[in-house]
């Protein structure tokens, strides 16, 4: 279907059968589930999905290709489409008492935040299964004392398990990228794999990271001095990228007062 891929919603159109392929097969959909693909672009993966489940859900800003996901996936199963701008979009409103399966290729301009847009909605989200950008995919998996290691890693590890599957060349796309893409899957924790406030985890590590090539010591400054440091069992001359994710909870938990 013709269509130009518009760079202010940042489209690359999924087009590799392969590809496509093996990203239904991680994802396994099921008749039942509530799935949610977001950013369906030219239904690339939608049609498989819907296939597969029977019923799907789609969240698509772009109006013009609605009537060509219509088009596409006609007499296929359920399709619902919302017109709707994702990073604004209450995923927990679909889930009618259950939790929801996410999917999709998502916009490289806007995955950061879009994910953690998510994280707040992590409590009614079953799974989710991601396109997106290889540098990005890395930093969400990455461990501490690596160039990668960041708030991305911290705030999502606390609230999902991640797993990079694999790796998708430039050519699967039109317009190909300048980069290579890569396949994640989040899984919400049952229950968080550290005991702290979640509000104060995320301002300590933003804190923390803001300016990431100072120690503790200096980037801490306001919210907790170097003796507060040292009292949660850490010198304040590391630097934050040295920092687990226990010990990011022992430091936000002496912001929090305990």
């Amino acid at each position: 279907m013709e269509h130009r891929a518009r760079k202010r919603f940042g489209q690359n159109f999924l087009h590799d059968r392969h590809v496509i392929d093996r990203i239904v097969r991680a994802i396994h959909p099921k008749a039942g589930e509530r799935l949610v693909e977001i950013g369906p672009g030219l239904g690339a993966l939608t049609l498989p999905l819907l296939q597969a489940a029977g019923r799907l859900e789609v969240v698509e800003l772009d109006r013009d290709l609605i009537p060509k996901l219509e088009q596409q996936c006609a007499g296929q199963g359920e399709l619902i489409i919302h017109s709707a701008d994702a990073l604004k979009f209450d995923f927990c409103s679909l889930a009618g008492g259950g939790k929801l399966r996410l999917a999709g290729n998502l916009p490289y301009n806007i995955s950061t935040p879009l994910i953690f847009h998510l994280l707040e909605q992590a409590h009614c989200i079953d799974d989710m299964h991601f396109m997106l950008q290889k540098e990005v995919v890395e930093r969400l998996a990455a461990k501490p004392d690596t160039s990668d290691y960041g708030r991305l890693s911290v705030m999502v590890q606390y609230r999902c398990k991640v797993e990079q599957l694999f790796i998708v060349p430039p050519g699967a796309f039109t317009p190909a990228p300048k980069v290579d893409s890569a396949i994640v899957r989040l899984e919400p924790h049952a229950e968080p794999p550290v005991d702290v406030d979640a509000t104060a985890l995320e301002k300590l590590v933003a804190q923390a990271f803001s300016q990431r090539r100072k120690t503790l010591r200096n980037t801490l400054k306001g919210l907790l001095d170097a003796a507060a440091i040292e009292a949660a069992g850490i010198d304040p001359q590391r630097r934050a990228e040295t920092l687990s994710l226990e010990e990011f909870a022992a430091l936000a938990r002496c912001v929090a007062g305990g």
